[in-house]
């Protein structure tokens, strides 16, 4: 199959090379852009059966505004404090706003206690604020008309808010990541490959598969109606632009191996695709399958990114399969001038000493490996997540430049939840509502009750509360809202109220931790079953993809305790960033098992042709060592770009630690556990295939 897909790509090089260019070009100018389906607030992927979403339900009376629908014009005098002629020009600045299309109104807040900075509050409608175009296009006329001709000298004006800080998140975030990630990958391709064509050949299907996914995700997303997390893009940047170099490694090097053999161009690409497309397949096939598995998670965020990578998987894998061997078939042996492909150097000396350590003494080996493992797994002692219902201020936006000077010169705001009570009738005793809010706040939980408010017919009654375990919006005071919510159920009963809830920042942020910690549970033995099976159809053993998914499983685990240990126990963080455990998971299963899929396949070519399974390990280590050293570097140094250059805490934690995974995977799961397991099994490594029987591998080889 693989070998007639190569042929098919070399007779139509040129029409597949073009194929892709115009695809891309027209994907780009007619599909929307990813932007324009992602949603920053966390709180907006609750379900609509979610407490939190019931509660302000019961809340539409009072038309409480949402934050999102807010960002904040910001005047400040660095100088001192400000003149009249800065009130005149403030003054102006909000008129010119009010009459802005799309801006609902302008509410001035006031100056500063310390007379030096003047703020003035913006409210779109939900319909503006849901649009991320039409946010985009607000936020930037409303910049716009802060830019008077007749602004005195030394006046800064900002947009600061939640719904600029969005629009400035989805402006900065994806371009600074793109850039060093390219220049990165390009600069480890030189050094790979030590030509001057393979790295831009390997580089270019990653490339357009990137440029080509966002609108097709977009496209995809925005029809089906699932929203997308911002955490998305650089994911999906990264991803392609790393895994998919990976690919296109695992190619070349075979390509070039089949060269050095003495083959010709077409015979040793045909060769190469047919040898390693069966792996890249079974690689990309475990990587999309796994994320898609995300669907079934009840958190939101993870249905939006999970589908989303899955697509822009696909789209690379059809790249691999296609552009990369069309490209090879133009080229030829010039991709790899001025360097020669040598067959007599096609085992890389390090990993074939490596390997040959690792078979003489497998025990050792793997003993060493557990106990690696099991130190870094140590840090997962007092695991906790956390997360923000909101995404902070890029580094250097004008919205983290206005955040900075709210917090310098007024005070900081005061959030609080809301208490609703549902009753069937008119409520017109006050001496009742000051009962229970008296009752309210006997309970512990609370730290203060205040109100009551009720609704224009009576039947609703709102307190503001602020929960007594730590400040609103807090990972401690979201974990309280249970409590605050028996409370409150309590007070409805004894008052005969028909419905009741807590809405408000922690209500939503505990909705959003409860459905994370489920879609854990619930994702997790899904994908572990999932790459059980691809495993084994991959394999035909029902012996090795069992180690195989135990190896990563222990690098996973000790992963997430180095995360805990650098950003929790080190790094005084509340807790890892709530979506790290799942999506360190997927990552760490389906991209640790495309290096599996590789190795394995290899082992399992070698073990045909060698006289023990000894030396089938040795050799396909020697011989993949190189290649799967680079392709790990490559993705580790990948997502670091992501934790350097993301601008958030959260993208800091990903990246980082998704790092640190693959290179666990890439320098010890790949080089010390599974070649040690393999020899200790033997011959049962591919039970029940032809090779666990006797007969084609010497005695020597199955001690």
């Amino acid at each position: 199959m693989f070998a007639a897909i190569a042929s098919f790509d070399i007779r139509f090089r040129w029409l597949i090379v073009a194929v892709w260019l115009v695809g891309v070009v027209a994907g780009v100018r007619l599909l929307p852009s990813l932007t324009a389906v992602t949603h920053a607030n966390n709180g907006s992927f609750n379900s609509s059966s979610s407490p939190s979403v019931r509660a302000s339900q019961l809340a539409a009376p009072f038309q409480i505004a949402d934050p999102n629908q807010t960002a904040t014009i910001v005047a400040s005098r660095a100088a001192g404090p400000l003149t009249d002629a800065d009130a005149d020009a403030m003054i102006q600045v909000e008129q010119a706003v009010r009459q802005l299309p799309g801006v609902a109104s302008v509410k001035d807040g006031g100056t500063s206690p310390d007379g030096r900075a003047a703020r003035a509050v913006v409210t779109v409608p939900g319909s503006v604020s849901s649009n991320n175009s039409a946010a985009d296009d607000v936020v930037h006329r409303i910049r716009a008309a802060m830019a008077p001709a007749g602004a005195p000298a030394g006046l800064d004006l900002h947009l600061a808010g939640p719904l600029a800080v969005e629009v400035d998140g989805r402006a900065t975030e994806s371009g600074g990541i793109t850039r060093f990630t390219l220049l990165f990958v390009t600069v480890v391709l030189f050094i790979v490959y030590r030509a001057a064509l393979a790295p831009l050949v390997t580089l270019i299907p990653a490339a357009l598969a990137v440029v080509i996914s966002g609108p097709l995700v977009a496209e995809i997303m925005g029809r089906a109606g699932i929203p997308v997390p911002p955490s998305t893009q650089p994911l999906l940047i990264v991803l392609l632009l790393g895994a998919g170099t990976d690919y296109g490694l695992f190619l070349c090097f075979r390509f070039r191996e089949e060269l050095a053999r003495g083959g010709e161009t077409r015979e040793a690409l045909v060769t190469a695709v047919a040898r390693v497309g069966r792996a890249l397949t079974f690689s990309g096939l475990i990587v999309a399958a796994a994320l898609l598995t995300m669907l079934l998670a009840p958190s939101g965020i993870f249905q939006g990114i999970g589908p989303s990578l899955a697509i822009g998987i696909a789209v690379m894998l059809a790249a691999a399969l296609t552009l990369m061997p069309a490209l090879l078939a133009i080229f030829g042996r010039a991709v790899f001038w001025p360097s020669r492909p040598l067959w007599g150097a096609r085992r890389a000396v390090l990993w074939g000493r490596v390997a040959e350590h690792v078979v003489r003494r497998p025990v050792v080996m793997l003993a060493a490996g557990v106990v690696l493992f099991g130190v870094l797994a140590a840090g997962l002692i007092g695991f906790r997540t956390t997360s923000e219902l909101g995404n902070p201020a890029p580094d250097g936006s004008d919205s983290a430049a206005g955040t900075a000077v709210l917090a310098a010169h007024f005070p900081p705001p005061t959030p609080t939840d809301q208490l609703l009570l549902r009753y069937g009738a008119p409520v017109t005793n006050p001496a009742q509502l000051d009962q229970v809010r008296a009752q309210l706040a006997s309970a512990p939980v609370f730290r203060s009750v205040t109100g009551p408010v009720v609704s224009a017919d009576g039947r609703t009654v709102l307190y503001d509360a602020v929960l007594r375990a730590g400040p609103v919006g807090s990972t401690p005071a979201a974990n309280a809202v249970p409590k605050a919510t028996a409370a409150l159920a309590a007070v409805a009963r004894a008052t005969e109220a028909r419905a009741y809830g807590v809405a408000g920042p922690d209500a939503s942020l505990n909705d959003v931790l409860t459905s994370s910690n489920a879609s854990l549970a619930l994702v997790v033995p899904a994908i572990l079953v999932l790459i059980l099976v691809l495993l084994g159809l991959m394999l035909r053993s029902l012996v090795a993809p069992w180690y195989l998914a135990l190896t990563v499983g222990l690098s996973y685990l000790s992963s997430l305790g180095f995360a805990m240990v650098v950003f929790v126990h080190l790094g005084g963080a509340e807790g890892v960033v709530f979506i790290l455990p799942l999506l360190m998971f997927v990552f760490s299963m389906a991209l640790g098992e495309d290096y599996n899929v590789l190795v394995m396949s290899r082992i399992q070519e070698e073990a045909h042709d060698a006289a023990t399974l000894a030396e089938a390990l040795t050799r396909a280590i020697g011989v993949t060592g190189t290649t799967v050293t680079a392709a790990g570097v490559i993705l580790a140094g990948a997502f670091v770009v992501l934790g350097l250059a993301g601008g958030s805490s959260q993208t800091q934690e990903l990246g980082f630690s998704i790092a640190f995974s693959v290179v666990l995977d890439t320098f010890f799961v790949r080089t010390l556990l599974v070649p040690s397991i393999a020899m200790l099994l033997g011959r049962w490594n591919w039970w029940p295939a032809q090779l666990s029987r006797p007969a084609p591998l010497s005695p020597a080889s199955i001690r």
